[in-house]
């Protein structure tokens, strides 16, 4: 199944939010790494990672309850802060995303204005999405669109690492070169987290191979 990556940023020269904080501090890293529709609106986890924190919390502070219910920062430290927030509202592209049957993929990353994110779709729901954003004033883009993806490029650096270790070992051969008693030893770790970061990675990797549909 095609893969693609896109972008998308808010209509008007005044961004506000996050996206404002991204086009001012271009040297310092916005993510979002979760988006959940409530009762409320959406209930959103922002990872902001800066020179000055405290630029986080005096945006969220002032902002209207129109546009911010509620926050809560959950990890702070000099340079990292991790704050949970409720819109009172789903945004358009959160609605576009689901009516036109694409599921969020996250982490989103927030550039100067822009969200990036990646999708793995058809071209029919990535056309869907990029129409029904586009009607509601979003400036949307396609990076870039590959028909086929190296599973392992899917896998957070630890999953590499610990597979990486795992091969290495012979923890894949027949017989089994090493037990996962062994592995988890080796990478300095309980057994049942290393059985936990495998299977996180061999699921990945299975559902990337048989996205295609299997003739």
């Amino acid at each position: 199944m095609p893969r693609a990556r896109v972008k998308f940023k808010p209509p008007g020269k005044a961004l506000g939010g996050p996206f404002r904080l991204s086009t001012e501090c271009p040297n310092d890293e916005f993510r979002i790494l979760s988006a959940y529709p409530t009762e409320q609106g959406l209930l959103v986890v922002l990872e902001a990672t800066m020179t000055n924190p405290a630029v986080v919390f005096d945006l969220f502070e002032g902002a209207p309850k129109s546009r911010v219910s509620s926050y809560e920062v959950l990890h702070a430290d000099e340079e990292t802060v991790l704050l949970q927030f409720q819109l009172p509202f789903v945004p358009p592209p959160y609605r576009a995303l689901l009516s036109s049957g694409n599921l969020p993929q996250f982490p989103y990353t927030l550039e100067d204005g822009w969200i990036l994110c990646e999708l793995t779709t058809s071209q029919e729901r990535l056309s869907q999405f990029r129409d029904e954003l586009e009607e509601t004033g979003f400036t949307f883009e396609v990076v870039w669109v590959t028909q086929s993806v190296d599973p392992t490029e899917l896998l957070t650096d630890r999953q590499r690492r610990f597979l990486t270790e795992a091969v290495e070992r012979g923890y894949y051969d027949t017989p089994r070169g090493c037990s996962l008693t062994d592995l988890a030893t080796a990478l300095g770790v309980s057994k049942s987290t290393a059985s936990v970061v495998l299977h996180r990675a061999e699921e990945t990797i299975i559902k990337e191979f048989f996205a295609e549909p299997v003739k």
